[in-house]
């Protein structure tokens, strides 16, 4: 007589179950890393006011509106502008941009919390993209996809390929509890 035994133990997946290339696992990570850093510069421009794109005078922790300087300078030919206007034009608005900027870039560069980080960059890809239409206004070099489409599609790559697990946290955080439980936070 034979006995099998069960194994109960989640056998947690990693990047190297899908992806075979150590050169493409690489190239994954640093696109992971440069996605995560484009959205924290942002977060940390608009913060402290570095002076790229937002001087001092209009930091946040001056007093700056990062999502409300941005909405308010639309083109009012825009035709979902007023929407927006009307969701985002307030404190509120400010603090959910500027949180999911941290939250995002932060999760990239780290290489936990993909999932979560490509679903809601994504989103905010989709926001943007939607209350700057490209072939509205001024002439784009392209009247459909914009960099918006692009950020987008890096961060969902990342999330898909477990880029998290090469030079990053992916492999120790799919391995806590918390995922195990969750595994949506992965």
């Amino acid at each position: 007589m034979s006995t099998t035994t069960t194994q109960t133990a989640t056998t947690v997946r990693t990047q190297d179950d899908l992806i075979r290339s150590v050169w493409a696992r690489r190239v994954l990570a640093i696109g992971r890393i440069v996605i995560g850093f484009s959205f924290l510069w942002p977060f940390l421009d608009k913060t402290f006011g570095l002076g790229f794109t937002t001087p001092a005078e209009r930091a946040w922790i001056n007093g700056g509106t990062p999502a409300q300087g941005y909405l308010g300078n639309l083109d009012p030919a825009q035709p979902l502008s007023g929407l927006f206007q009307d969701l985002f034009l307030n404190p509120v608005g400010d603090t959910l941009f500027m949180i999911g900027l941290l939250g995002i870039g932060v999760a990239m560069i780290a290489g936990a919390g993909l999932r979560i980080a490509a679903v809601t960059g994504a989103l905010l890809m989709v926001f943007m993209y939607l209350v700057a239409l490209p072939w509205i206004g001024e002439p784009a070099t392209n009247p459909i996809i914009d960099s918006h489409w692009h950020e987008a599609l890096l961060l969902i790559i990342a999330a898909a390929t477990l880029a998290g697990d090469t030079w990053g946290l992916g492999k120790w955080w799919a391995s806590t509890a918390i995922v195990q439980r969750f595994p949506w936070l992965r």
